[in-house]
């Protein structure tokens, strides 16, 4: 198995690893966050009732910054604003087998920042 396909498979391991303990409900959303080359997505999700209460994304915005990190400081501003307004404070935060560091930590401070509690 090549470097890169071995990569993969631990991130899908430790995906899958955290999926089976982080679940959102409609008290408590999940805050699932995707980090490719490019852009950065985020959403709150209800697993109980299968809703995605708010979604941000940096695809096709020009207001989101010029660096990775800036990006994803704008999006986890953005979500968070969005799921204040619609009544949800705390939330459990869905890495999807990244690190806690670089652009995740940056939304995820930036989240705060704006009032939401992990």
């Amino acid at each position: 198995m090549n470097r890169l396909k071995h990569k993969k498979l631990n991130r899908g391991l430790r995906k899958s690893r955290i999926r089976k303990t982080v679940i959102g409900t409609n008290e408590r959303p999940r805050l699932a966050v995707f980090v490719s080359n490019r852009n950065i997505t985020a959403q709150l999700v209800d697993d109980d009732a299968g809703n995605t209460i708010a979604y941000v994304t940096t695809v096709g915005e020009k207001a989101a910054g010029n660096t990775m990190t800036k990006r994803a400081e704008w999006v986890g501003t953005e979500v968070a604003k969005k799921a204040v307004a619609s009544k949800h404070k705390k939330i459990v935060l869905d890495r999807s087998g990244k690190r806690y560091h670089g652009r995740v930590k940056a939304l995820a401070d930036a989240a705060r920042k704006v009032g939401l509690e992990f």
